[in-house]
Parts: C-alpha cells; sequence; structure tokens
C-alpha cells in the first residue's frame, strides 16, 4: 500500500481512500447477504432509513464520528437506534458488526456503495439530481425520459434540496456532474465580469 506522508502522517486523500475500500468490501457481502436471503427490498429501505436519519440527526452523525464514544457505548447505542428504527436483523447485525470494529464512521459511504450494488442487481442507475425546492411529479417524470433516453438505462432519481442553487438543477450521474444551477451561473458571470473589469 502506498501512502503519502507528512509528519509520519496518512494524508486525507489517503485516509479517504482506505475508508471508501473498506465501505466497499462491507457493501459487498451486506449485498451479497441480502441477495442470498431474498432480502434486497428490506435492505433497500433499511438504507433509506439510515440515510434519513443521518440527514436529521446530528446527534446520529456524532454516534458514528466522534472518538469520545468507546466501543460498548457505541454498540449498544446502534443497536438500540436500530430496534427503535425498525431495521432487518441484517442491517442490526452489520451496524453492530461496525460498532464493534470502530467502523461506524464508514456509514455514509457504505450506504452508497450498498445502493449501487442494489441499482446495478436491478440494472438501474442512480442519479442525484440537486434542485432549490422539491420537483413536481411531472417535472420528476420529465426529467427521468429524458436522463433514460441519454443514458440508455432505466434510472433512480434520489432528489436533493439545496435552497442555496436559488433556481436550476446539479445532476450527477457516477463521477459525471451537469451543473446548470442558477447559483453556478451567476458565479462564472461574476468571474468573467472580474476578467473584463
Amino acid at each position: 500500500m502506498r501512502r503519502a506522508r507528512y509528519n509520519e502522517r496518512l494524508s486525507v486523500s489517503d485516509s479517504a481512500s482506505m475508508s471508501s475500500g473498506v465501505a466497499k468490501r462491507y457493501a459487498k457481502a451486506i449485498f451479497g447477504l441480502a441477495k442470498e436471503d431474498k432480502k434486497i427490498e428490506s435492505l433497500s429501505m433499511d438504507l433509506t432509513s439510515i440515510g434519513d436519519a443521518l440527514q436529521i440527526s446530528e446527534e446520529l452523525n456524532q454516534l458514528i464520528s466522534s472518538p469520545v464514544y468507546n466501543r460498548l457505548d457505541q454498540e449498544n447505542a446502534i443497536l438500540a437506534i436500530s430496534d427503535r428504527m425498525g431495521l432487518s436483523d441484517l442491517m442490526k447485525s452489520s451496524l453492530g458488526l461496525l460498532a464493534m470494529k470502530r467502523r461506524l464512521n464508514i456509514l455514509p459511504t457504505l450506504i452508497e456503495e450498498v445502493k449501487a450494488y442494489i441499482a446495478e442487481d436491478k440494472g438501474e442507475v442512480t442519479v442525484n439530481v440537486t434542485s432549490a425546492s422539491t420537483l413536481s411529479d411531472t417535472q420528476t417524470k420529465d426529467l427521468t425520459k429524458s436522463l433514460e433516453k441519454t443514458i440508455g438505462k432505466e434510472i433512480k432519481i434520489e432528489a436533493i434540496i439545496d435552497e442555496s442553487l436559488i433556481g436550476g438543477l446539479i445532476v450527477k450521474v457516477g463521477s459525471k456532474m451537469i451543473d446548470s444551477s442558477i447559483r453556478s451561473k451567476l458565479a462564472n458571470l461574476q468571474n468573467i465580469m472580474k476578467e473584463v473589469g
């Protein structure tokens, strides 16, 4: 393993890369078990529940990322949260294992990785669409049709709201991003004006 050194520490990018690799391995195992037990739908619902909880709960984010909690506290807390949320046995035991191994910090990446395995298994492509406000059903359907025509596969839209965009959309498919937001256009205009002035 190649390490970038700075005062004998791993660089941030190496650390993120290692976390991503670990998340991928756990995701593959979790997906494999769910597929074997024919529980993909249940797993998918669990991932949505946990993802939503991470979006709204600062306490949950603290639990998974803060080093002040010891292994046992993290494990007990995440198992209690799993029970309260009604998560499947597979997800509950997976979260317990992550806590035991001090790996709960990879949870957001793990969720994305498992979702990618599920989408691939269904022949779907997940597209992240960020907008200033919630898209209407008609807008979502039109966007879905347009993207399916462009990509050539069935797509699943994951909607994200970012009120700072003012208007327009940011569409992300894998590593490709199309930024047609008004915020981005204003920033570009500002840069052009600086160059002129």
